[in-house]
């Protein structure tokens, strides 16, 4: 491989590397693109990729990516309110939708989740609200969704005072085996972020984004373990055997000496082992570095960081507008669209753009393909700042921007 192919040595320029671009919509002008990405079936057999927005005036997208190479927008829906976002969204095998939604501000309405029936792409049919909001409360932040019976979610509630502002979202259980009816049957907070708790707070961190609960990742081969990540809180294992009463069985954290804001936890339960990424929140480098972590989780109570996937120097891409660092990873949804690999980590970084690693050994995670387009015309950070992936059982990989560059579909080359 020469220099110049090697994104590790690049200083920040576009490149595709051992990805293949097939098509890229701009979803009708309408990015503000969040990391929510799930893929249906639609009773007449078309492939529908649907896309959560981060920022109003769009709820969601859905995408008829049937042919990869000519996608195309179904449906498109409107928030209510300028001060939503429906940052988060998962569909569940028999077409079931699951939408988070969260406010500007604690106090705010509509701030809850909503269920649709969208086996008719381009007729999203509502089957119930679940009202999160409150006095202290933003809503939902993030779902979790696989199993059509149980949401898994970073919430606030109208019942619940933080013991700081910041601490506003806590881990929430919502039967809706019957969607007409979510029910909540289980709920865990930190300790200490509760105005109730009678013990103290923990300290705030330099940057201080929160301790919250972010993703709230439930597999279908331990229905048992929840994978919580608590922004500047760490992560943690839990047992939710009994959904109504969770269960710590350990807690990992990276900060300090790092700046917090751990996302997303990925178990790869075959061989013992868990992805963990921290999300980069600032701009021009400030929180750097932020990075794909790899845990030994053979003992589950005590895991332990073994390596992290590399990433080119921050000079090369600090400057260049907007965020750089890790931000999710493809999560390996157990969903009949949805690829998995527990030998391959694809993972979006913002500026830096979506890269692939090879895990196969865990000691050293190898990169071995990256995808970094051109900023978008009218990009607010004059960067491309890619926001989240998915992978289908295709091996048809699409990722979505923050800002203005809608949707891009890519094919692996490795």
């Amino acid at each position: 491989m020469s220099g110049a192919s090697n994104p590790l040595t690049q200083t920040g320029e576009p490149v595709t590397w051992n990805f293949k671009l097939l098509a890229q919509n701009d979803l009708g002008g309408f990015g503000g693109m969040g990391e929510g990405m799930s893929i249906t079936i639609a009773r007449d057999g078309r492939r529908i990729i649907w896309l959560a927005h981060e920022s109003a005036p769009k709820n969601f997208t859905g995408v008829d990516v049937s042919d990869p190479r000519n996608p195309k927008v179904v449906v498109q829906t409107e928030l209510p309110k300028p001060y939503m976002r429906s940052n988060s969204l998962e569909c569940s095998a028999n077409n079931i939708m699951a939408v988070a939604y969260q406010t500007q501000k604690v106090g705010q309405q509509p701030a809850g989740l909503e269920l649709f029936d969208v086996s008719v792409p381009e007729k999203p049919r509502l089957l119930s609200f679940f009202d999160c909001s409150g006095q202290h409360s933003r809503g939902v932040h993030q779902l979790w969704f696989c199993d059509g019976e149980y949401v898994h979610m970073a919430s606030g509630a109208p019942d619940f005072k933080p013991s700081h502002p910041l601490d506003d979202q806590f881990y929430r259980c919502i039967d809706v085996r019957d969607p007409a009816r979510p029910q909540e049957i289980g709920r865990w907070w930190m300790p200490g972020t509760s105005a109730t708790d009678n013990i103290a707070p923990p300290p705030r961190h330099p940057l201080d984004k929160g301790y919250r609960a972010h993703n709230t990742n439930v597999y279908k081969q331990r229905p048992d373990r929840l994978y919580l990540c608590y922004i500047d809180g760490g992560m943690f294992v839990m047992d939710i055997r009994d959904k109504a009463s969770p269960k710590v069985i350990s807690h990992w954290s990276n900060s300090p000496p790092y700046t917090g804001f751990m996302h997303t936890a990925v178990p790869l339960f075959d061989r013992n082992l868990l992805l963990v990424t921290d999300e980069s929140t600032e701009e021009a480098g400030k929180d750097w570095p932020k990075l794909i972590w790899v845990l030994d989780i053979r003992d589950e109570t005590h895991p332990v960081s073994i390596a992290t996937c590399p990433m080119p120097p921050v000079d090369a891409y600090k400057n260049r507008g907007g965020r750089f660092g890790a931000h999710n990873i493809h999560e390996n949804v157990m969903l009949p669209t949805a690829w998995y690999s527990d030998q391959v980590v694809l993972g979006t970084f913002f500026n830096g753009g979506l890269r692939a690693y090879d895990i196969s050994n865990p000691y050293q995670p190898k990169e071995i393909a990256a995808f970094v387009p051109p900023a978008p015309k009218g990009s607010p950070a004059g960067a491309v700042q890619l926001n989240d992936v998915f992978v289908d059982e295709r091996e048809i990989v699409y990722t979505v921007d923050r800002f203005t560059g809608g949707l891009y579909v890519l094919e692996m080359d490795f």
